[in-house]
Order: structure tokens, then C-alpha cells, then sequence
């Protein structure tokens, strides 16, 4: 049994009301030395979907866990199947707007680091090439027994020489029928769609123990990539959230590290977050809108 993913929180203290004006969070921008922890809401404007905004697809979807996938061969069947679907979306995505302003406000010295929640590797195609990935990159393939790491790309040169025709078959002759696609890379399928296909086994040593190389529901992030992300907020003279509810612990312990130093927490958000007693301002607007107007304001749009 899939246990669902934690979609809501019970808040505690009284947060400040948010705001549309982006005045304070371009006035400590100004001064210099910000990291960025970002958010499944930076993406959807590249038509990613998010987790727990209105429309997030953990309302519908409950994304397989760590568990569930390395008990079970069919289970990994029914995870490469459908990521093997949703993989087109995921790779023809493109930075938007939002990751384009973080590229220019790095490049100005406004943002001393950016740590991101997303695994769609859209921060370094928009040039934030030194973007801490803290749960990893849909871009990888590891294989659990020998910990080879390998493309993307080339796995699904091989699952599709593997399925031929899976895309139409499984869509009743229509790949283009693919219109869910969920934020870890996969599709709604039916059950009886999956029976037949073919996993890909692990170049390296024939296991087929092959995971892509991101943090799953269940898992924990690696303790060494912790303690970077601790560093670089430690770094930094104050926290930008951009586009996160913070639900989980994985994003909110580092908004919790850096009020508790004493560092501003900033927050741009569309909805409530579990870090809003933790933010001195949180702004609801639209992320593209809102960082391209900072990065105008501080001359490096």
C-alpha cells in the first residue's frame, strides 16, 4: 500500500499577510550575497506541474516511493513504463522567465548560491550551471547494485528499442494522447497497459535495479548534500524561497536554519507556506513576473 505524501500542515504562529509588492525582497536582493532554495512553482511556467499547488498532482497522484520501487519488480516495470512516457514532456521542457532572472541575478553577484528542490534540470539549461540539485536530476540514471550512473538519454534509446510501438499501443494508437504528466517525470496509465513492457537492464552489470538518480518518496537526501545546502544558507546573508510550499522538511529545515541565525527569509510564493512564520515577507505573485521585475530593478535583466 502507497502511503500518500504529506499535502497539507497545521500552521503555527501568526505569519505576516502577504503582499504583491516586491520592495523588500529587492532591498536585502541589493545588498547582496542571497541564496535561492527553489520550488516546483519556478517550473510550472515551463509546463511542469507542481506538487501541492491547487491544481498539483499529488492531489490525483501518489508518486511511487523508494520502498515500493526496490521490492518489487513490477514495480519498477510500472515506474519505467509510465516515466518512459512522460520522459518527451520532461526533456522538451525549457527555462522560463523565472529561471532566466535567477541566470541574470547570479550573474550580477546578487545570489551567492541556488539550491533547488526541482529535478528537471531547468536552472542549468537557463545557465545556472553551478545549481545544487537537492534531489537530484531526472537527467541521470544510477543502477542501485554497482552505482553506475548513466544518461537519461541513453536509457531511453534502449527502453524504446526494448518496447517497440509502446506509445501508441499503450494510448490506443496515440502517444499524443499523453496529457498528465506528473512533476517526477511520469504518466497515468492503466494498470493493463504496463503487463508487457520490457525493463532495460544496467549496461555495467545486468541489474535491473536501474533508478533515476532522484530522491524518491521514503528516501533521504544524501547527508553530504545536506550539509552543502547548510554551508551555502551559513554563506549567505539571507534565505529567497522561490516557488515552494515548504511542506516537507527536505526545503523547510533550511528556511527554519536560516530565521534561526537571524537571516532573512523571503518568500514568493502563490499560496501559503509551512514557512511563513519563519518569513519576513512572503509576496504572492506570479514567479516569471515577479523575478524579472527584480532583475530589472537591480539592472541585470
Amino acid at each position: 500500500m502507497r502511503t500518500r505524501p504529506t499535502l497539507a500542515w497545521t500552521a503555527t504562529g501568526t505569519p505576516s499577510p502577504p503582499t504583491t509588492s516586491l520592495d523588500e525582497v529587492a532591498r536585502v536582493l541589493g545588498e547582496r550575497r542571497v541564496a535561492v532554495l527553489s520550488g516546483a512553482g519556478l517550473s510550472t511556467e515551463s509546463g511542469i506541474p507542481d506538487y501541492r499547488g491547487p491544481s498539483g498532482s499529488l492531489h490525483r497522484h501518489t508518486p511511487m516511493t523508494y520502498q515500493e520501487f526496490t521490492a518489487s519488480a513490477d514495480a519498477r516495470r510500472r515506474y519505467w513504463a509510465r516515466s518512459h512516457l512522460g520522459w518527451p514532456t520532461i526533456s522538451r521542457a525549457r527555462p522560463n522567465d523565472g529561471h532566466r532572472a535567477v541566470t541574470a541575478l547570479r550573474a550580477g553577484g546578487y545570489l551567492s548560491a541556488v539550491i533547488t528542490q526541482n529535478v528537471d534540470g531547468l536552472h542549468q539549461a537557463a545557465g545556472t550551471s553551478d545549481a545544487v540539485e537537492l534531489h537530484g536530476s531526472l537527467n541521470r540514471v544510477v543502477c542501485l547494485d554497482c552505482r553506475r550512473s548513466s544518461s537519461r538519454e541513453d536509457l531511453d534509446l534502449r527502453l524504446r528499442a526494448a518496447n517497440p510501438g509502446f506509445g501508441d499501443s499503450a494510448f490506443g494508437g496515440s502517444a499524443s494522447a499523453v496529457t498528465r504528466v506528473n512533476p517526477d517525470g511520469d504518466v497515468e496509465l492503466a494498470e493493463e497497459a504496463v503487463h508487457g513492457f520490457r525493463l532495460a537492464d544496467c549496461g555495467a552489470c545486468g541489474s535491473d535495479l536501474l533508478k533515476p538518480d532522484v530522491v524518491f518518496f521514503g528516501e533521504n537526501v544524501p547527508p553530504s548534500r545536506v550539509q552543502r545546502c547548510y554551508r551555502l544558507v551559513d554563506e549567505a546573508k539571507a534565505l529567497l524561497v522561490l516557488g515552494s510550499s515548504l511542506t516537507v522538511m527536505s526545503g523547510l529545515r533550511f528556511a527554519r536554519h536560516a530565521a534561526k541565525s537571524g537571516k532573512p527569509v523571503l518568500i514568493v510564493n502563490q499560496g501559503p507556506t509551512r514557512g511563513d512564520t519563519h518569513a519576513a515577507v512572503r509576496v504572492e505573485l506570479p514567479l516569471g513576473q515577479a523575478l524579472t521585475d527584480l532583475a530589472t530593478r537591480l539592472d541585470c535583466g
